[in-house]
């Protein structure tokens, strides 16, 4: 039997086998593009992993071994394009603050918050209990029906049409704030 066909057909014993003959070869593949141990280590298991995980896509017209070392290549430019990002993103140094964007910033989440909690308390007495015991309480939307003897499709609704106002409301405020800050 093809070896394609038999790891499509989940052969864990050819799978086996294609590991035990490619592993090594793979794993040179990889070290000589990267020159790290631990890079060629992490692409070549995960070249494996992928191989069996999407063992269904293996074509039936090329040979494992082509499959697989292009598995490992586009898994080789993906863990690259990781490390870049993290490399990139431990370059970039945060700039500095100015005090007066803290007092800014402090000044403008305290509006928001007020908004908030007022917008929550123009809810209908219902609405607001029923969301306050969501996401203050944390009570799944299960236990709020339950506990107020409601149907759960009365619950979900209720909460729709809570956050649907809030957002509203949210919205209106922060265009109000930010042309206040601006």
């Amino acid at each position: 039997m093809n070896p394609v066909t038999a790891i499509k057909n989940g052969d864990q014993i050819i799978y086996e086998a294609i590991f035990n003959q490619y592993h090594s070869k793979l794993y040179y593949y990889v070290f000589s593009k990267t020159k790290s141990t631990f890079i060629a280590e992490e692409v070549t298991q995960l070249s494996f992993i992928k191989l069996w995980q999407f063992k269904t896509h293996l074509s039936e017209e090329l040979c494992i071994s082509i499959q697989l070392f292009r598995i490992a290549k586009t898994t080789l430019i993906d863990v690259l394009r990781k490390e870049a990002v993290i490399v990139k993103m431990q370059q970039t140094k945060p700039q500095p603050m100015l005090l007066t964007n803290h007092i800014d910033e402090d000044i403008y989440k305290k509006e928001l918050q007020a908004k908030l909690y007022t917008a929550i308390y123009k809810l209908p007495a219902a609405r607001r209990k029923i969301f306050q015991m969501s996401r203050v309480d944390g009570l799944s939307y299960k236990e709020i029906a339950e506990e107020l003897s409601l149907s759960l499709k009365t619950v979900e609704h209720h909460i729709a049409l809570a956050l649907k106002q809030l957002r509203h409301f949210m919205t209106l405020s922060i265009i109000f704030i930010c042309t206040f800050f601006m």
